[in-house]
């Protein structure tokens, strides 16, 4: 991909920051360790894994990399665990995170990254060749729809996006927080769960076409194009 500039900032957005500033989410970076938990209204806990979040690529990280083609946008970027891996093999790749500790962690590796929502304005729009959505991002926003909507926007033409989807065959829109399992929550936000079955059709209304499954260390990814 040409003329993408990742490390020349736009004008920052006006926004409401969004729930991910929280103190929760940061202490839970700072420290490298959870236990962090996003909770839903009914008290159902899903817990989050910061620890490998802010380690290295894992062995199922490195299979997401090894069908990256091109200049890699990872969308909810975390630490930057995969912008780093991808900057190790000398591929252009931008992190992108609505946390402002994350998007320094982030930059602590080395690496690029802004601190940013996927909806908001970002470098290259249509000509990112890779999109990643790792970690549950698929749930960005509750509204897996509008996501791929966007991810579509952001990527060339052929370009492919690789989501990581909830084991189970579920698909959910709810409200949650953070919890850091000793009585503290954060702010209530939406958020949403998909698993295999539900993102294929998604993303089949959406104009994408599956062209990958798998499962590595018991995650399971999709392969996504939209030609």
């Amino acid at each position: 991909m040409t003329d993408v500039s990742p490390s020349v900032p736009l004008a920052p957005a006006a926004t409401v920051p969004p729930p991910w500033h929280t103190d929760l989410y940061a202490d839970a970076l700072r420290t490298g360790r959870g236990p962090l938990f996003l909770r839903r209204t009914d008290g159902w806990l899903l817990p989050l894994d910061v620890e490998r979040w802010c380690a290295h690529a894992d062995f199922a990280d490195l299979t997401v990399l090894q069908r990256c083609t091109g200049s890699v946008l990872d969308i909810g970027c975390g630490p930057g665990r995969m912008v780093d891996a991808l900057a190790r093999t000398g591929t252009l790749a931008l992190g992108v995170d609505a946390s402002p500790f994350a998007v320094a962690r982030t930059r602590l590796r080395g690496v690029d990254a802004l601190c940013r929502s996927v909806f908001e304005p970002l470098p290259g729009e249509g000509r990112w060749e890779s999109a990643l959505l790792l970690d549950g991002n698929i749930g960005i926003g509750g509204d897996p729809a509008a996501l791929l909507h966007r991810a579509a926007e952001l990527l060339s033409p052929g370009g492919s996006l690789i989501a990581e989807v909830a084991p189970a065959d579920v698909e959910e829109r709810v409200e949650v927080r953070l919890d850091n399992g000793r009585g503290v929550r954060g702010q209530a936000f939406p958020w949403a769960r998909v698993g295999d079955t539900a993102l294929r059709r998604r993303a089949e209304a959406g104009g994408w076409r599956v062209t990958e499954h798998w499962t590595a260390g018991e995650r399971d990814f999709l392969a996504l194009r939209r030609d």
